[in-house]
């Protein structure tokens, strides 16, 4: 494959996994090519990454489609062998060979040696089956050399803190780990396909992980995320409080304009409103088809929280219970929404979905919790298991409030299938899909 084309389909992988690549950012990589000696790989990389990276997150997934596309070797010249007996003193050589290799810190040598032990025992079915980390992980277990390795390096320097070469270790078994990992990505990609591989081995940025989908990992890396996101939309929420409805007139400011104009008021002026916090009410379904999204929900209650003057949280399924108690500063995600699980009463006879019914409630008991201050916050998947939507009782609420805004967490090409009423929703109030970060801060930006 000619460099172009290498690059070309670098680009192109780059963009399908997500990562923000434009057509200008793409021929700025090219020029930066020109200024770097091409051999170098350290180099090749370090050029594509200062004209294409743009966030610390997407670095990962940049340098594994980088090893893919621009590979350090091409092809194998090991011979494939048959797994090794337990004893077998070629097995016991090649242990003492990699410990050697993580005492030393030798990156290049970690990398050839890795390279090696995956020719040799990374595939499968007696040497002609696909390839496999695992194998060659298991078989070398390199994890079981931290004894040994501690013993020597302690004995060797003394006083060392065993703290500290415990984690280097670590960090260096892990780093053998990953060049297994890489070398068995390569050799499947020349075998099977570059675009395959990467579709199959790049997870997609952390702003565009699928709520839905999102594990308690990325639930960690959302929370961390999530905080400026809540200041923006407290922000924006306050801006077009103040500018929404002008202040009461000026009399004075008015009367000396009209002066200019022969005493004829033909420019009014007002007092600025006096800027404030404003409030906020948030509706959350938790039934079990957006189990994901409540996690998601929770932390974005939780980050509004500091920055508006009163948020009071509802969660609903078929019942509809206030959960604002479960976010106390300090409060743990994950202990919140189990909780609220065991604690809050949202459950009412089916457990199935009922957002009129919930809605319905809602108004009985909580009517008085949005006024005009209020901003209405709407999350759901507007699925009401064919039940009555009730329309009317949302107008009213919409009515009272100030602002109020619908975020769905299905894609918008799904709406209005099956039970879902995400269109006569949106007839009365702003529904907006809202999968993702990104989606998330496309809305925030909506406000201005």
């Amino acid at each position: 494959m000619a460099l172009l084309d290498r690059h070309i389909g670098f680009v192109a992988a780059l963009r399908e996994a997500g990562l923000p690549v434009s057509l200008a950012e793409g021929l700025d990589a090219v020029h930066a090519l020109e200024a770097v000696d091409l051999g170098d790989r350290a180099s090749l990389r370090a050029a594509y990454a200062a004209t294409l990276v743009k966030r610390p997150a997407h670095r990962e997934a940049f340098d594994l489609l980088f090893d893919l596309w621009f590979p350090a070797v091409m092809g194998s010249t090991e011979e494939s062998r048959d797994r090794p007996a337990y004893g077998d003193p070629e097995l016991a050589r090649l242990r003492d060979e990699l410990s050697g290799i993580l005492l030393s810190g030798d990156d290049e040598a970690l990398r050839a040696f890795a390279r090696g032990a995956v020719g040799a025992y990374g595939r499968g079915n007696g040497g002609s089956g696909k390839w496999f980390s695992y194998q060659v992980l298991r078989i070398l277990s390199a994890d079981t050399l931290m004894a040994g390795l501690l013993n020597a390096v302690l004995a060797e320097r003394g006083g060392l803190d065993e703290k500290v070469a415990r984690r280097t270790f670590a960090r260096r078994i892990a780093r053998f780990e990953e060049l297994v990992g890489q070398d068995v990505r390569r050799r499947i990609a020349e075998e099977g396909g570059l675009e395959r591989v990467a579709r199959a081995n790049v997870r997609p940025p952390l702003e565009q992980v699928d709520f839905l989908r999102a594990t308690r990992a990325d639930l960690a890396a959302l929370r961390r995320e999530i905080h400026p996101l809540a200041r923006r939309l407290a922000t924006r929420l306050t801006v077009r409080n103040r500018h929404g409805r002008r202040g009461r007139l000026d009399f004075r400011r008015t009367v000396r304009t009209s002066l200019s104009t022969g005493g004829v008021p033909l420019t009014t002026h007002h007092r600025p409103r006096r800027p404030h916090k404003p409030e906020l009410v948030v509706l959350c379904d938790a039934s079990d088809s957006v189990s994901s999204f409540a996690h998601f929900t929770l932390l974005l209650t939780y980050a509004l929280r500091e920055q508006f003057a009163k948020v009071r949280a509802f969660a609903f399924i078929d019942g509809l219970d206030e959960v604002t108690r479960f976010f106390a500063p300090g409060a743990d995600v994950v202990e919140a929404i189990t909780r609220m699980t065991n604690e809050a009463d949202i459950v009412w006879v089916s457990g199935h979905s009922d957002y009129g019914r919930a809605f319905a409630v809602f108004e009985e008991r909580y009517g008085d919790a949005i006024t005009p201050k209020t901003s209405l916050l709407i999350l759901g998947d507007a699925r009401t298991n064919y039940q009555d939507p009730g329309l009317d009782t949302v107008r009213r609420l919409i009515g009272r409030a100030r602002h109020a805004y619908w975020l769905n967490p299905e894609p918008a090409r799904d709406w209005d299938s099956g039970d879902s009423a995400a269109s006569v929703y949106a007839e009365v109030m702003p529904m907006h899909e809202c999968r993702n970060l990104t989606q998330l801060a496309e809305f925030v930006e909506t406000l201005a």
